[in-house]
């Protein structure tokens, strides 16, 4: 039985689609939120996952598939994990 996922689908495609040129992925209190690099204070910047121009340079040129998605998101996913989310 595998454990709830802490980042999905979803939480990548806020990440890829923020209108935030320095969008940044943190896990704040169980959740996964998307804001500017220049935002993430002390308190949060060991709980950073991933800059988006670090995803978007794990991803292929074109179109981006939900099963895209979906491997990034457990990519992350175990990220969160090794920081002991």
């Amino acid at each position: 039985m595998s454990a709830m996922s802490l980042i999905d689908r979803e939480c990548v495609r806020r990440l890829l689609d923020s209108q935030h040129p320095d969008a940044t992925l943190v896990f704040v209190r169980g959740d996964c939120v998307v804001m500017p690099a220049s935002e993430v204070d002390d308190a949060h910047r060991g709980l950073v996952i991933a800059r988006r121009d670090e995803v978007l340079a794990q991803l292929p040129e074109g179109a981006r598939t939900d099963r895209m998605l979906d491997d990034l998101a457990v990519r992350l996913d175990n990220i969160v994990r090794d920081l002991g989310a």
